[in-house]
């Protein structure tokens, strides 16, 4: 199969992640090496068959560069894992919009060049999906891409929190266009929602009653940094209903970013209270903390989704792809629990390879 070529809209520490981990995964010969993946191979794909065709942002310090460097330019802080070799594709200047908040603006060198031809650069790069790294505040920006890429007839992968997978308007562009697009919010591989929802839905099928419960994040990337500016109310309801989801009763649930501390870094805290009964009424806390770095954490979900993006294509499939949406998204058109969106996503991928 030919390989799935893809295009980056943000070249910041998620796309650091991915393009490192691409030259990372690459190197592995055996199946038994590919530590930190769910899938090495996945519909007959594997990382190597991944390839960034083209890349947009708007920071001086990446815009003109060949992708290799722009992903450890400032203000990206995600670590430096290994050594990757020019890859020819140079980073071109796309438009501002809404892309950057009034938090983040102090940390960017915003770019003077002209804005280029988005289409028409993914047309002739031969992309063939596109990935929206944008900020999570930039709701207007990742619309305007999501055009681009119909423009372009590319699938659309939207990884913020913007409603677009899971907005019907924008279903109806991409099925009248026979593209396929999936969406919104990606999860982490070892994320703080995902954890949090296995630990109810474990502590509710042991026959405990869950009545209070909070996750609350803290970090120091520039992804926490725009959220804390544009859309900690939009991440909290999204965590919010996301956890919510995983019990079968109602409960008190509050879920989501709280602040943003800049010698965290690329880090991410996260901070668990679950409140409960158990046998006779006897009560039930529970009080942890959960670090990870948080670029590498979209590393894995992200590979998935990218090649299943490549056996929908293959296939033509068209609209939201539910499956997809379900199993890497926060925020997907039909939510399912953890272990149904894992059966739906096995399947699609069985019957499309």
């Amino acid at each position: 199969m030919p390989k799935a070529k893809i295009a980056l809209i943000g070249v910041g520490n998620c796309a650091s992640a991915l393009v490192q981990g691409i030259q990372f995964y690459s190197k592995m010969e055996k199946e038994n090496e590919y530590i930190g993946l769910r899938y090495p191979c996945l519909g007959g794909l594997t990382p190597e068959d991944l390839q960034i065709v083209a890349a947009f942002d708007v920071d001086d310090r990446k815009v003109g560069q060949d992708l290799s460097e722009a992903i450890f330019a400032k203000p990206n802080n995600a670590p430096k894992v290994i050594t990757v070799p020019k890859t020819g594709v140079i980073v071109q200047k796309g438009p501002l919009l809404d892309g950057v908040g009034k938090s983040t603006k102090q940390l960017m060198r915003l770019s003077k060049a002209e804005d280029i031809d988005v289409a028409d650069v993914l047309k002739k790069s031969g992309a063939e999906i596109v990935v929206n790294l944008l900020p999570s505040g930039a709701t207007q920006a990742s619309e305007w891409y999501a055009e681009q890429a119909l423009e372009a007839a590319c699938g659309f992968v939207n990884v913020t929190p913007t409603f677009i997978a899971s907005s019907l308007k924008w279903m109806k562009k991409f099925t009248e266009k026979d593209l396929p697009l999936v969406g919104d919010d990606l999860v982490d591989q070892i994320g703080s929602t995902a954890l949090h929802k296995t630990l109810l839905q474990l502590l509710s099928k042991s026959g405990a009653k869950i009545t209070e419960t909070y996750q609350l994040d803290v970090g120091g990337g520039t992804e926490s940094l725009d959220t804390m500016d544009r859309t900690r109310d939009a991440k909290r309801a999204i965590k919010t209903q996301s956890v919510a989801s995983s019990l079968p009763y109602k409960a008190e649930v509050v879920a989501g970013s709280t602040d943003y501390v800049d010698f965290l870094q690329n880090k991410r805290d996260s901070y668990f209270w679950i409140s409960g009964v158990y046998f006779c009424n006897a009560p039930l806390r529970i009080d942890l903390k959960f670090s990870t770095v948080d670029a590498p954490n979209s590393g894995s979900v992200l590979f998935d989704v990218l090649r299943a993006m490549k056996l929908a294509l293959n296939k033509k499939h068209k609209g939201a792809i539910e499956p997809l949406c379900a199993y890497g998204f926060k925020h997907p058109p039909k939510m399912l629990p953890l272990e149904a969106a894992e059966v739906a996503f096995r399947k699609f991928v069985d019957e499309n390879s």
